[in-house]
């Protein structure tokens, strides 16, 4: 691990409750130690590393007694770290809103038994939320400010799942998550179908001919196009990070001319009022989330799974290398899902020709695919023996069960 001391940083350390619709409890936490950079191979390696952070950090639940706190480290007391806690600032007695983790917070992993812990990228109200919620019903979820602080919030012990979106039917591939799945060394472990629900949510006693301008994610706005040239034909659309972000955005700045495209439990969570309910354009809209660990599941046999890989193809194979790839568990009988390639980061060109007559320069990329098969069973093991043989990069992302769940496009499902 290497880390280095920085100028004193304030942050928010954010104490979840159970999923539900309340808006949690937070302790405000003022720490003098930042590290720029963590790796924790093993248990053992994160223990000497929290052992250090938790001399700074600490969480409360007596907020009138924060100055008569002593910290605890690995379970032994420490009565010469002065905490230098300080409680959330609130205005008429109501607490303000609940802050994304950032990169900048740590806290210490759940203690045994507690509630397994979350993460996902959004503020509440976001159907990220409503994806680990169904995922793991009577989890903490941590809203995280970026897709990539949602991975380090695992791999910190910060939370023990992370729940991130990696394909929606109408508007395809998350390119970013798909990166950060090679990036990161977390498993997949399970996954999740959400249906996508769109409201057009505003300030209370805001009509439509009153809006101006809309804001949402540009996926969201794209998915709703037909329907806002109807209600809102004069208003003007601009993106904005995250779908509940707008609708926090709205209420936090009491802008009566602005609505924003979210969810409806955004609209509880925020005091905003449905102005046109279920204005997606397709019903079919359904987004695919991935369930993340930092320990791979055991593969079973007794029900269906699913696997993912990602691979580089050797250059000096030839040109049919990809189609060999996929002969290999097409003469398996074993189903492909999916096929996404991506830029080969660290060989983004590989050149073809002697100099003789000129050169030409291919792409080089890495290349994502699902199959319909357990790592449990011979074939898929024998699939993946063959498709080795050809490839000069090879790991399996998880094998995982597919979700088998039926769903229906009705307004609850985002609640």
């Amino acid at each position: 691990m290497q880390a280095a001391s920085s100028c004193n940083l304030k942050f928010r350390s954010t104490k979840t409750t159970r999923f539900s619709h309340a808006i949690p409890k937070r302790v405000a936490v003022r720490c003098g130690y930042w590290s720029e950079s963590f790796t924790f191979p093993n248990r053992a390696d994160w223990q000497s590393s929290c052992a250090i952070l938790s001399s700074k950090v600490a969480s409360v639940q007596d907020p009138g007694s924060l100055t008569d706190k002593i910290a605890v480290v690995n379970g032994h007391k420490n009565g010469s770290v002065d905490l230098g806690l300080v409680p959330v600032d609130t205005t008429n007695g109501k607490l303000a809103p609940v802050q994304p983790l950032t990169i900048t917070d740590l806290s210490p992993a759940p203690l045994h038994g507690s509630s397994l812990r979350v993460a996902y990228q959004g503020v509440p109200g976001a159907y990220s939320e409503a994806a680990a919620g169904k995922a793991y019903p009577n989890c903490d979820a941590i809203p995280c400010d970026q897709f990539d602080v949602a991975f380090q919030a695992v791999e910190l012990w910060i939370a023990d799942r992370a729940v991130l979106p990696v394909e929606n039917s109408l508007g395809g591939s998350i390119h970013r998550n798909y990166d950060l799945l090679l990036r990161h060394r977390l498993h997949i472990v399970g996954e999740v179908q959400t249906p996508v629900h769109h409201c057009l949510l505003a300030l209370p006693g805001v009509r439509t001919d009153c809006v101006s301008r809309v804001i949402s994610h540009p996926q969201a706005l794209a998915q709703t196009e037909q329907s806002l040239d109807k209600l809102t034909p004069r208003a003007v659309r601009e993106a904005f990070h995250d779908t509940a972000g707008a609708a926090e955005y709205i209420a936090t700045n009491n802008l009566h001319d602005t609505a924003a495209v979210a969810s409806a439990r955004a609209a509880e969570l925020y005091g905003l009022e449905i102005l046109a309910d279920g204005i997606q354009d397709d019903p079919g809209n359904v987004t695919r989330f991935l369930m993340l660990a930092r320990e791979p599941i055991i593969p079973r046999t007794d029900r269906p799974f699913k696997t993912s890989i990602v691979f580089a193809a050797q250059e000096h194979k030839g040109t049919s290398v990809l189609f060999k790839v996929l002969s290999a568990f097409a003469f398996r009988n074993i189903s492909l899902t999916k096929i996404e390639s991506r830029p080969h980061h660290n060989r983004p060109l590989r050149v073809v020709g002697d100099g003789s007559f000129g050169t030409s320069k291919n792409f080089e990329y890495m290349f994502y695919v699902d199959f319909e098969a357990s790592m449990a069973e011979a074939r898929a093991q024998n699939a993946l023996s063959e498709v080795q043989e050809y490839t000069s990069f090879l790991r399996v992302l998880g094998s995982y069960p597919m979700d088998m769940t039926p769903w229906s496009m009705s307004s609850t499902e985002d609640a």
